[in-house]
C-alpha cells in the first residue's frame, strides 16, 4: 500500500487512492470515490459516492464534499468550508441519487477559505481565491478574489497566490512565480513576455 490511512477511517469499496495520499483521523471516503496522488484529507473528511479529486489536493478538517463535486488538482478546501448538491432541499420531497445533483467543478489550483459555501451548479476558475466565509452564488473566474454574501470580485491573484496589481495597460506581473498577466474585458489571463 503506497498511501496512509488512520485506523479510525472507513474506506467503502471501489475506492480508488493515489499514491503518497494521506487520509487522518475519522473521515470517511464512500464508494466509487477516486482520490488522485499526494492529497491530504484531514481530520472529519467525508468524501461522497463517485466524487473524483485530483492530485496534490489539501482538504482541510470537517470537509464534506458530496457526490456531483469534482475537484482539479492542486486544489485546497479550507477548515470546515461546505459544498451543497442540491438546490431546493426538502424533505418531505426526497432528492436522493445522482439525477438529482447539481454539478459543481473546482478548476485547477483554487482556494476555498474556512468556512466558505460553494452553491452547487457553479465552477470555481483555475487559482481563484474564495475569501472565508463568502457565499459562491455563481460561477467564479480564473484568478479571482472574491469574498462576501453574495461573493463578488474584489481583486485578483496570481497562480502563486500574489495579489495582482495591474498598470494603466492591464499588465501585471508576479515576482514568487515569475508570470505576467492581463486583465481585460473583465477577466485575467496568463500572457507569454
Amino acid at each position: 500500500m503506497k498511501y496512509f490511512i488512520h485506523e479510525s477511517s472507513f474506506i467503502d469499496e471501489n475506492v480508488k487512492i493515489g499514491d503518497g495520499t494521506k487520509i487522518w483521523h475519522f473521515s470517511h471516503i464512500q464508494n466509487g470515490a477516486a482520490i488522485g496522488n499526494n492529497c491530504v484529507l484531514g481530520q472529519n473528511v467525508n468524501i461522497g459516492n463517485n466524487v473524483t479529486i485530483g492530485n496534490y489536493c489539501k482538504i482541510q478538517n470537517n470537509v464534506s464534499i458530496y457526490e456531483g463535486v469534482t475537484l482539479e488538482d492542486y486544489v485546497f478546501c479550507g477548515p470546515s468550508m461546505v459544498f451543497t448538491n442540491i438546490l431546493n432541499p426538502r424533505c418531505k420531497y426526497p432528492q436522493a441519487g445522482s439525477d438529482y445533483y447539481v454539478h459543481t467543478l473546482v478548476k485547477k489550483g483554487a482556494s476555498l477559505g474556512a468556512n466558505c459555501t460553494i452553491v452547487c451548479g457553479h465552477t470555481i476558475g483555475r487559482h481563484a481565491m474564495i475569501g472565508a466565509g463568502a457565499v459562491v452564488t455563481r460561477d467564479v473566474p480564473d484568478f479571482a478574489l472574491v469574498a462576501g454574501n453574495p461573493a463578488r470580485i474584489i481583486g485578483w491573484f496570481s497562480e502563486a497566490g500574489q495579489r495582482l496589481i495591474f498598470d494603466a495597460k492591464g499588465l501585471a506581473f508576479c515576482e514568487r512565480s515569475k508570470m505576467h498577466y492581463r486583465f481585460e474585458n473583465g477577466f485575467v489571463e496568463e500572457i507569454e513576455r
